[in-house]
């Protein structure tokens, strides 16, 4: 169910205890052949198919689709928000989540740029509502195992924009994919230790641009992206985001 297409007594209605979705994304470049609003269609596409699986039992509110992405603002389009008024975003959102006297949050992040502050979120609200479950998924994150088995890229190959990020939008948007506009692997190599992608995270955090990273503002292998791929993501992924929701349920 999404919060904002049921009427003020549906939702008066609802079970306290159903799992609420906050989707939380970005704006921004993803290279050449990607549109800026691909981690907003990624989040919401993963929504869309749990709805499709369990609609009666979660409420997915509306996305928050710009993010903390100053990190891709060399490249023309991107948004960005200040880390503190993402915060300051979610953290009003969830006060009337909580307000409504809903028990159980999942945060549903598809932008790295936002884990940061998303994890603060969680540490500074669940402190505040300690009788409220509260939690942060990452897609990439909740089914590295199944993810690895589907990638065919070596290391640094499901980065920004690269194989995961383009079979999904093959999927979701195939008319918004420029397949003339797919680029090889140009990822600007850095220290061994800081190296790392969406399945495998670097072992320690460091800052750079994506100009820094990538000439072409995606990082990754675009062109082994494959709308087979594309399903088995999905497929993974919900599968674990499913079992997630009725954990906390």
């Amino acid at each position: 169910m999404y919060w904002d297409q049921l009427s003020s007594p549906a939702i008066a209605k609802l079970d306290r205890s159903i799992p609420v979705i906050l989707p939380i994304a970005a704006i921004e470049q993803h290279g050449h052949h990607l549109p800026l609003a691909t981690d907003r269609m990624i989040g919401e596409h993963f929504c869309r198919e749990l709805d499709k699986r369990i609609s009666n039992q979660i409420l997915i509110l509306p996305t928050i689709s710009v993010g903390c992405s100053e990190h891709h603002k060399e490249f023309a389009g991107s948004l960005s928000v200040q880390h503190s008024t993402m915060l300051q975003q979610m953290t009003d959102i969830a006060d009337c989540v909580k307000h409504y006297g809903f028990k159980h949050l999942l945060v549903l992040n598809s932008h790295g740029g936002n884990q940061g502050i998303g994890q603060v979120f969680v540490e500074t609200f669940g402190y505040r509502n300690q009788d409220m479950l509260v939690a942060l998924a990452s897609w990439w994150r909740v089914a590295t195992e199944e993810l690895q088995k589907i990638q065919t890229s070596g290391p640094g190959g499901v980065g920004h924009g690269g194989e995961f990020e383009t079979s999904l939008m093959m999927v979701i948007a195939p008319e918004l994919v420029d397949q003339d506009a797919l680029t090889d692997k140009a990822n600007i190599p850095t220290y061994d230790w800081a190296e790392g992608d969406l399945v495998v995270g670097a072992k320690v955090s460091t800052y750079r641009t994506l100009k820094e990273m990538t000439p072409t503002g995606a990082y990754g292998e675009p062109k082994l992206g494959t709308v087979e791929k594309g399903h088995a993501i999905t497929n993974v992924v919900v599968d674990q985001l499913e079992k997630i929701l009725a954990d906390i349920s």
